[in-house]
């Protein structure tokens, strides 16, 4: 039976939580009812809400592939008092999972494509089901492109699968960091500037944009130099999302709900409901 109200969580138990960089780790959940558990689908792009019961509950994207076997993967970056809370969490602890709440990153209308996926920070959160998702159906899309930025070294997120992701047939990993270190070899220079000097071709293409506002905003403008067009352009908003049921009314943006309409838009589409009277 699920929760008698849609406010309700569903109870789940920590598996395990793996330390990806200095301040995130992840965590794996599985929901305690197996009936809630074989039911709970969802697509990359979701997200669900956790509670650490006594401190509170915030929003985050599911970052796992729908119904794999290690359950429900969440990449909890430390940032306050429910962020804290999550992380100090042990294996075996009860936590609350709602949701899956939101749209989507609608990936079947990318087949045939040349994808673009660029992140900085957290921000490869929610893309890493779309790129695992390409990558289990690989025969599907043309050439993959990740970019992936962060601000040091050490906070480059998911680093285990970097070897998985360099290996894929037709894609091609591009790592870049704000600030280099005595061991780091790689680029140092931020994620705009790395889209400008490899300059994918927006030929027959789709890029899919996250990270920090600010890295959001000038790379928007790179691909735009380049030739995207703003359906070719597909980010996720922020919003500080409370209910994830529309309700509450915090992550309206002009007459859209965050939590329900998003977070998952192409900028054609934010263009036209920020213009709405």
């Amino acid at each position: 039976m699920g929760p008698e109200s849609p406010f309700t969580p569903y109870l789940a138990t920590l598996k395990t939580a793996t330390q990806l960089t200095p301040d995130i780790k992840l965590l794996s959940v599985e929901l305690e009812d197996p009936d809630i558990k074989a039911g709970f689908d969802y697509k990359p792009g979701q997200f669900a809400l956790l509670s650490a019961f006594g401190e509170g509950e915030a929003p985050f994207g599911i970052v796992s592939l729908p119904l794999q076997k290690d359950g429900l993967e969440f990449a909890v970056r430390r940032i306050g008092t429910v962020t804290r809370a999550l992380q100090e969490l042990e294996p075996g602890d009860t936590l609350g999972v709602r949701g899956p709440f939101g749209n989507y990153f609608p990936l079947e209308d990318y087949v045939g494509k040349n994808m673009i996926v660029i992140g900085g920070g957290i921000g490869m959160a929610p893309l890493r089901p779309v790129i695992n998702s390409i990558l289990e159906q690989r025969d599907d899309y043309k050439e993959l492109l990740i970019i992936n930025g962060a601000r040091t070294p050490q906070d480059l997120v998911f680093q285990p699968e970097f070897p998985t992701w360099m290996e894929a047939p037709g894609t091609k990993l591009e790592l870049t960091v704000d600030r280099g270190d005595e061991e780091w070899k790689g680029r140092v220079a931020l994620v705009p500037d790395v889209v400008k000097e490899l300059a994918p071709s927006p030929g027959n293409a789709i890029a899919i944009v996250c990270g920090p506002p600010i890295m959001i905003r000038f790379t928007l403008a790179r691909l735009r130099d380049l030739g995207y067009k703003d359906n070719q352009i597909v980010t996720t908003l922020e919003a500080k999302m409370k209910c994830g049921l529309g309700k509450c009314a915090r992550c309206n943006i002009g007459e859209k709900y965050v939590c329900q309409d998003g977070p998952v838009f192409n900028l054609e589409q934010i263009s036209q409901f920020l213009e709405q009277p």
